[in-house]
């Protein structure tokens, strides 16, 4: 017998449909993500839209609808909205295309100019009048902290077969919080968090900022303009050639002339580290709760981004922590 919450959520997304005009529409559902949001292309008498399924218990739609309508009145390109049902968790989205930055990078784009177009939005959300002007948490050390812990509560254990002690536990997160004091106090930036390749579209085949389009920001949060930067050249999916890198940060220099670039670059290496320490938990996390085990095939890098900032001298007691667990965690394998 099917399941009844499956059938009553199948119920209320054919129901949200109908009331929109869109009841008939052939429904296409798209590869999930990391999420439990889910998206179905539909198509009726040749038009397409996008339905964003966000189940309530798990997912935060009042977010992404009050993120998206936020971003659009600082001049950025995001999904129009055409119908919205807050309480069951459905909207009704534009379809943006397929071209997204991942795609169009397998199909031989050049790395740079996209690095370039996600670059200069980062120069213009940084710089924005108002961009932090909307009522979201902060990304403070309590998030870093909770963020970091998925590293000793999942992927270390996953790598040496046993769960970390408390005391191993709370050096750990003692030193990481050590780490990022300062950064855990900024506030300058609207932070959109998975900031990457897969996140980023060119909508209408034009490589320029006002054509590249945003996805996947309703974890947003307020914070470090650094961290967004890192998400970019730190990509847990992919690796960033040195010089698109350099690229990226000549930029993002060039257009906020005002900020201390040792400083930022600091910035980036502390938030570098705990987020990579986060991402690795994550991705250990979704193969063995979620029985996603594609992911695990990233550690490898993640594990590399990490070992990379460790060599900080501002992070020298985090990577103590991480040698005293696991002694030889630049070659870890799952």
């Amino acid at each position: 017998m099917a399941d009844a919450g499956v059938l009553s959520r199948s119920d209320d997304q054919h129901d949200f449909m109908g009331l929109h005009g869109w009841g008939q529409a052939d429904v296409v559902p798209l590869i999930p993500d990391a999420s439990f949001r889910s998206y179905k292309r539909l198509n009726l008498a040749g038009e397409q839209r996008m339905l964003m399924d966000a189940p309530p218990s798990h997912e935060n739609i009042d977010a992404f609808l009050d993120i998206t309508a936020h971003l659009r009145g600082l001049g950025l390109r995001v999904a129009e909205v055409y119908a919205e049902d807050r309480k069951r968790g459905f909207a009704m989205i534009e379809d943006l295309g397929d071209d997204t930055f991942t795609r169009l990078l397998a199909a031989g784009t050049d790395r740079t100019t996209l690095y370039l177009i996600a670059t200069d939005i980062l120069v213009h959300l940084h710089g924005a009048a108002g961009a932090t002007d909307i009522t979201l948490a902060p990304y403070d050390m309590p998030n870093l902290s909770r963020e970091a812990a998925l590293f000793v509560d999942w992927f270390v254990p996953a790598v040496r077969g046993e769960a970390v002690s408390r005391d191993e536990r709370q050096e750990f997160l003692g030193a990481f919080e050590e780490a990022l004091a300062g950064v855990a106090a900024d506030r300058r930036a609207l932070v959109l968090r998975d900031y990457h390749v897969d996140n980023l579209m060119i909508v209408g085949g034009r490589f320029e900022m006002a054509h590249c389009a945003l996805l996947d920001y309703q974890d947003a949060l307020i914070g470090s303009p650094a961290y967004d930067l890192i998400s970019l050249v730190e990509d847990a999916r992919c690796d960033i050639p040195a010089d698109v890198r350099e690229a990226v940060l000549a930029r993002y220099f060039k257009g906020r002339p005002e900020m201390d670039r040792d400083a930022f670059l600091g910035d980036m290496t502390l938030l570098g580290a705990q987020r990579s320490a986060k991402i690795a938990g994550i991705f250990v996390r979704l193969s063995r709760r979620d029985n996603k085990h594609v992911y695990l095939k990233h550690i490898p890098r993640v594990v590399n981004y990490i070992d990379g900032c460790l060599k900080a001298p501002a992070l020298q007691r985090v990577r103590k922590s991480v040698l005293s667990m696991l002694p030889d965690y630049p070659n870890v394998s799952l």
